[in-house]
């Protein structure tokens, strides 16, 4: 029986690893990760951008985590607080707390700083609808760029809602409609239910897959449908990278149709696009990428986070999500020790205390549910 503070170290480290390992080569195409690294299984590769203008005041490489992490950090902190399940208006008080009033260390920027300044446009967002339009705190993501800005850092609702996946999806689409809207809310549903599941002692990667689906809907349920599908299809003919990569880039194409072309530039001002618009169509392709990488590599740890950071795009996204449903699944076991160390060491986030603070309070919101039940059951027979 894996302990559950292993299982939340697990998440919480394997979505470091992940992210880090990804941050590298975040934006590159899987033709360019190729071109210029070969394949990325370690922690030391360089960033792309080294060297360049637009590294200028910014680290990545070498281990170094992004927004993705700081932000479950932060999300963590809001649980230690309150001690209770949260919702949009504890994202519009507290947690917008943490990122626009609290200094933290950024390891991008090689000093404390407040998240804010680190963050993407849809994250920052947050700033302007609640802390400075004061909305009404469900109605906070209406109207931002849909993305994967709330499923990225989501993992920890599903952590205390371990063992309950619709739980930790209705938690988390309360909590993130103040962020997302759309599908990139559905994603942060989904992806929380899956993390809920992967902390159940029996735990495979098809019930995984099956929970996601179930409880997925519209165009993000399709997505997922179609992407372990085919995934499921290319691990039985034992397909190489290059196969896997086009076929899982086709498949996706329909639900999330930006493909390789992520960077932003002037020749794109005012010309009409589907980017980042909702739609009840469309999915983000982070979720549905990281799952069909999981289904290709049969849930092999390494090889399913390697494979997902490799195929380009928005790589370190699809590694924390690919990150949190297998480090929850395994453990902290599963994450090599010399890694464990490299993120604790050049981050300096002292995850391995967040991850035990954490844990208790999940603990103690587990224990209060659990309460609740057996006094409904007591009182309903």
């Amino acid at each position: 029986m894996i302990p559950f503070i292993s299982r939340v170290r697990g998440s919480i480290f394997a979505a470091a690893l992940g992210d880090a390992l990804g941050a590298a080569v975040e934006k590159q195409s899987y033709e360019e990760i190729k071109e210029q690294y070969g394949r990325v299984e370690s922690l030391l590769t360089p960033w792309y951008k080294t060297g360049t203008a637009a590294a200028l005041g910014k680290r990545r490489g070498s281990g170094i985590v992004t927004d993705d992490t700081l932000m479950m950090c932060a999300l963590m902190k809001v649980y230690e607080k309150e001690e209770r399940h949260l919702d949009a208006y504890d994202l519009g008080k507290e947690f917008m707390k943490e990122i626009a009033f609290r200094e933290t260390y950024i390891p991008e920027f090689g000093r404390k700083a407040l998240l804010m300044e680190r963050l993407f446009y849809p994250e920052k967002y947050l700033f302007t609808r609640h802390v400075l339009a004061n909305c009404e705190p469900r109605e906070g993501g209406i109207g931002n760029m849909v993305n994967c800005g709330a499923a990225m850092y989501i993992a920890p609702v599903g952590m205390v809602n371990a063992g309950d996946p619709k739980g930790a999806y209705d938690e988390a689409i309360l909590f993130a409609m103040g962020h997302q809207n759309s599908y990139g809310l559905e994603a942060a549903g989904v992806l929380a239910a899956c993390v809920a599941r992967a902390f159940d002692q029996d735990a495979t990667v098809e019930e995984i897959v099956k929970t996601a689906a179930a409880l997925a809907k519209d165009g993000t349920k399709k997505a997922i449908e179609a992407m372990t599908e085919e995934a499921g299809r290319l691990r039985e003919k034992g397909a190489g990278m290059d196969e896997a990569v086009s076929a899982l880039q086709k498949t996706i194409e329909p639900f999330s149709p930006m493909g390789n072309d992520v960077h932003r530039m002037d020749s794109k001002t005012g010309i009409p696009s589907n980017h980042y618009t909702p739609s009840r169509l469309f999915s983000i392709e982070e979720l549905p990428m990281a799952l069909a990488f999981i289904v290709l590599n049969d849930g092999a740890f390494y090889p399913s986070i390697y494979d997902g950071i490799n195929s380009g795009r928005d790589t370190d996204s699809i590694g924390v999500m690919i990150g949190v449903i297998l480090g929850a699944m395994y453990g902290e076991t599963a994450i090599r020790a010399e890694d464990v160390q490299l993120l604790e060491d050049v981050n300096q986030l002292n995850l391995a205390d967040r991850c035990e603070r954490f844990a208790q309070t999940a603990k103690k919101i587990i224990w209060k549910d659990l309460e609740l039940h057996t006094y409904r059951k007591k009182h309903l027979t």
